[in-house]
């Protein structure tokens, strides 16, 4: 009985010292269970071993759950630097597209393509009404729309059509009265901040616009291709009155009211009309005291830049 049991426990302890067990360790059962004639210590010790496996098993156990779990941690902290880096190289490569002519960046390359047509001056987009062209697709489109007559922009208030949404939105401005963009110069007020762009220029005599022609300058650019109409376009609007001749035919129809008598431009303070809106808005200076042009000698201002060239002449040719 004794060997049978010998063999039976040396195949248990086998089989659990190739778990947790050394070699020594088995030695050692093995050589105290042939002492034993009584099975029960052994099935004792056998017990107790089997504990003893248990707790190292357990313990292995935990040691493995916080290695996964540190490595969860780890996994998760480098899934979320992976996200951070990948969100990182998004937000710093906005603006991976330069412009070589002027540095400007864009962040696809389309953009910088459509770019640089302001510096080659190509105009591929061209309209199919008359022979006029467009470095952009949608220059066109809303070009193309005073030919058709399309407006799709409505106002709401008043009914009124636009060809394109700018217009609209600066329209809509007169319903609301809102004048929020104010001269620091002379405190006047302006529905758009370009509008207040362009007044600054009458304090800072700023003009930007200047004809590769002859040099003359503007301070706005409608002034510019007005006057460079002067050097190339054809004069092909006529007045059948006196048979004077006009670039463009908004020139006509002003110079049109000399004969008709028309001042559609009434000022609201006094009732008095004009042929032009620059003439009414040089008069409206006469209700609200504004002198924007100042004379850098001795402080004096005025109502219109004529009446201050005129006075500049008190101080000497060299200022004139």
């Amino acid at each position: 009985m004794t060997s049978a049991l010998t063999r039976s426990f040396s195949v248990e302890s086998s089989e659990l010292s190739s778990a947790v067990i050394s070699e020594r360790q088995r030695q050692s059962l093995l050589k105290d269970s042939e002492k034993m004639s009584d099975p029960e210590p052994c099935r004792i010790k056998q017990e107790e071993t089997e504990e003893l496996i248990d707790v190292k098993v357990k313990e292995e156990s935990e040691e493995l759950s916080k290695d996964e779990e540190k490595h969860h941690v780890k996994s998760e902290t480098e899934s979320d630097s992976k996200i951070e880096h990948s969100v990182s190289v998004k937000t710093t490569a906005v603006k991976r597209f330069n412009c070589t002519q002027c540095g400007k960046s864009f962040v696809q390359p389309s953009h910088l393509h459509q770019h640089m047509r302001i510096h080659t001056g190509e105009k591929p987009h061209k309209c199919s009404h008359c022979d006029k062209s467009f470095s952009h697709s949608g220059h066109l489109t809303v070009h193309e729309r005073t030919h058709t007559g399309e407006k799709p922009y409505t106002c709401t208030h008043c009914g009124k059509s636009f060809k394109c949404s700018s217009h609209l939105n600066e329209h809509m401005i007169i319903h609301t009265g809102e004048k929020t963009h104010r001269c620091g110069h002379c405190g006047k007020t302006f529905l758009r901040p370009a509008v207040l762009k362009k007044h600054l220029r009458v304090h800072t005599k700023e003009k930007p616009y200047s004809c590769s022609e002859c040099g003359s300058s503007f301070t706005q650019q409608s002034s510019l291709r007005r006057h460079q109409q002067i050097h190339t376009a054809v004069r092909g609007f006529v007045c059948f009155e006196c048979e004077k001749t006009f670039i463009t035919a908004a020139e006509l129809s002003r110079h049109q009211r000399i004969h008709t008598g028309e001042k559609p431009y009434t000022c609201t303070q006094c009732g008095k009309s004009f042929t032009q809106s620059t003439h009414l808005n040089k008069h409206i200076m006469v209700h609200t005291g504004e002198k924007p042009f100042t004379c850098t000698q001795c402080g004096k201002s005025f109502t219109q830049s004529s009446h201050l060239t005129s006075h500049m002449k008190t101080h000497g040719a060299n200022h004139v």
